[in-house]
């Protein structure tokens, strides 16, 4: 049995100085809210990470949701096998309407919550006027605890969100409030994104003050309710307080003021479409204590303690923090950005590709209820994709890349023309029912699996002269960096085709239906995956994977790793697992190309490949102090690093099919590597 809260205690965050990448932040899977050193949201210009405050239904459309539609834009035709297929790839002189769509709809930062701190001579206090800075987030809890002093004068926060409602709640201690030199503000952004580039646009905007507007709805002794309006779009913040007053100090600030009888001030600050219900601090504490111990205590577990690899102290901590992190960040009801809750990638909307390295995760450690959440939009949208597939002549559903919450096909230079995102749904509904074998399941998810199923079929392209079903052109590989109208039979993705085709086959099975015999074809042909000179190539057409194409994502040889690889040759996947390693771009890489390579040795029974590959120490495998993977200056944080980790580590401690009854069958095997855990599932 392994002490899990001893385990979780020893990687909490604790901070002791400004670290200006490493936010801590507090959150439900809903809803989060990130915090500077001190316990709110006091100095954002001092961070490099955005503090944000977020939800899963904070969108907003700038002037109105039908400003511009697919009509207003230039769609590319491209040939694919005789027939044009249009693409909304470039503007092509529809620039205002295709960025309009690229920015709307986008999230809302919903609000700034921080102190006003005055010193000794009435002057705002700086971020360098702080001492004794020692703040520490209890995993097992769910709070920040943030302790400073200034001038002498200690000051003690603690946060907290709740874990079924967008709500925070704070408690402040300390002499400066009867010294009446501490003050709650709360401040709103305009909503508008002002650059057409994501990551200009990361941080808040406080300009344009008359394109929205924040209002006092209904005020009490110990409460106010503002509503926020911005275009047709709006949502409501309620404040709560023990003692004191609070007031509109302009358009969009709000100030509350302790009463300063009391070194103690409770306020609680919650966000909702509607009118929201708020709780007491208690009630916020109770809740979020209970629902913390339940999340550690109730899912999977692994501990590396007793290893004497160096590095399995840091592991064992980027586990720990990853599965907080994606919890709080990807764990809603709708797919999550790629940078969750903490501030707005690529103007808010989400990745679809990216959802299977978030969430695959979950029902690998026990908690395949929390992605079951976001599968179940995939039917919200189904209308939406399967109107995109008939309008490009494809039956099915054809799920778009980048996407908003209203489902809609993002136009982008990229995006339309990847297909590795399909067969997604299909392999997370497979491990949510391999974590919990339910009937109920296999008729939940039974119309999406359909559909999905339908498009695979319908985008494969019968070849004579293979006698085998081709993938593209056009297309884009999950290695982004080719023409759609040259890429043919990515390895990858004529993987990941044949296997989802035959779990949707399993599925009807399952169900005691007939599977459609397109569906038994067309898995069974897929084309070989193209290699030469002993090495898989990126596509079919791709004249050298190795020199030209070696940066972005070696995406070929996630098709044995990520995937069981049953059209793929060992010893061919083996060179070029070991050519990838030696040739790659790294510096190009991203997060989760860090967890893919390391399921690939693993499944080539190459462990401590396998772990020299998670824990390459290159800028984007950095994990931060508060657990996030960095990448970039605009992006500090990128969650399918966290998932892909977590995925890695329960598939090399786990197993996968046919490697189910072997202890940690994809870490070192010479005793290096000491690998507890309870309650995993094998990856299939």
């Amino acid at each position: 049995m392994i002490d899990r809260k001893k385990i979780v205690e020893k990687h909490h965050p604790n901070i002791t100085k400004l670290e200006p990448l490493s936010p801590l932040s507090v959150g439900n899977g809903e809803f989060a809210f990130s915090a500077d050193i001190t316990g709110l949201q006091t100095f954002p210009k001092e961070y490099e990470a955005p503090l944000g405050t977020q939800s899963q239904w904070g969108w907003h459309y700038t002037y109105n949701h039908d400003l511009y539609d697919d009509k207003d834009i230039t769609f590319q035709k491209m040939n694919s096998h005789g027939r044009e297929v249009a693409y909304p790839l470039h503007p092509d002189g529809s620039d205002d309407a295709y960025h309009w769509l690229r920015q709307n709809p986008h999230r809302l930062q919903l609000g700034q919550v921080s102190f006003r701190l005055l010193k000794e001579n009435n002057n705002e206090a700086a971020v360098t006027d702080l001492e004794e800075v020692n703040q520490t987030l209890n995993l097992f809890e769910g709070v920040i605890d943030s302790r400073f002093s200034l001038e002498g004068q200690p000051v003690k926060v603690t946060t907290m969100c709740h874990p079924n409602s967008d709500q925070i709640g704070v408690k402040v201690v300390s002499p400066l409030i009867e010294l009446e030199r501490l003050k709650v503000v709360i401040r709103f952004s305009a909503p508008d994104m002002t650059s057409r580039k994501w990551e200009q646009s990361i941080f808040p905007d406080y300009g344009n003050s008359t394109r929205h507007q924040s209002c006092i709805d209904v005020k009490e002794n110990h409460s106010a309710l503002i509503k926020r309006t911005m275009d047709q779009d709006g949502y409501y913040v309620n404040c709560s307080w023990s003692e004191g007053s609070f007031d509109h100090a302009n358009d969009h600030e709000f100030i509350l003021s302790p009463d300063t009888k009391s070194q103690q001030f409770i306020f609680t600050v919650s966000f909702s479409e509607e009118i929201p219900t708020t709780d007491s601090f208690e009630e916020i504490q109770l809740a979020s204590q209970k629902h913390w111990q339940h999340f550690w205590n109730d899912g999977a577990f692994v501990e590396f303690s007793n290893s004497t690899d160096k590095r399995a102290n840091e592991l064992e901590r980027r586990v720990i923090l990853s599965q907080y992190l994606t919890k709080i960040h990807s764990g809603g009801s709708v797919p999550p950005q790629e940078t969750g809750y903490m501030y707005n990638s690529w103007f808010g909307k989400f990745h679809l590709e990216m959802h299977w390295w978030h969430g695959a995760q979950f029902p690998l450690w026990g908690r395949g209820n929390i992605l079951a959440k976001s599968l179940d939009w995939y039917g919200t949208i189904l209308p939406q994709a399967i109107e995109l597939a008939d309008s490009q002549g494809y039956q099915g559903a054809r799920w778009p890349k980048m996407v908003g919450v209203d489902g809609k096909q993002t136009p982008s230079p990229i995006a339309p023309a990847l297909i590795w995102q399909q067969p997604h749904p299909i392999a997370m509904a497979e491990l949510c029912y391999q974590a919990n074998t339910s009937d109920t399941l296999l008729e939940r998810w039974k119309e999406i699996i359909i559909e999905t199923a339908n498009f695979m079929v319908s985008f494969a392209e019968w070849n004579e002269q293979k006698n085998a079903y081709d993938l593209g052109p056009p297309l884009i590989p999950a290695q982004e960096n080719h023409k759609p109208e040259d890429s043919l039979n990515p390895p990858y993705e004529l993987e990941y085709w044949k296997f989802g085709l035959e779990i949707a086959i399993q599925w009807m099975e399952r169900l005691n239906e007939v599977p459609d015999s397109k569906w038994i074809e067309v898995a069974s042909s897929m084309a070989k995956p193209p290699q030469a000179d002993g090495v898989y190539l990126a596509h079919e057409n791709c004249p050298d994977t190795f020199t030209k194409y070696n940066h972005d994502h070696p995406s070929m040889v996630g098709a044995m790793g990520i995937l069981p690889g049953s059209l793929i040759d060992t010893e061919v996947m083996k060179n070029t697992l070991n050519k990838v390693c030696r040739e790659w771009d790294w510096q190009s890489a991203w997060g989760w190309d860090f967890p893919m390579c390391a399921m690939t040795a693993a499944r080539l029974g190459e462990g401590q490949m396998a772990v020299d590959f998670l824990l390459m120490d290159l800028t984007k495998n950095t994990y931060l102090p508060n657990g996030h993977n960095y990448q970039s200056p605009q992006l500090t944080t990128y969650l399918p690093g966290n998932g892909g980790l977590l995925t890695a580590v329960a598939m090399m401690a786990c197993g996968w099919k046919g490697k189910e009854d072997e202890h940690a069958p994809g870490f070192p095997a010479d005793g290096t590597w000491s690998v507890k855990w309870e309650g995993l599932k094998p990856i299939l």
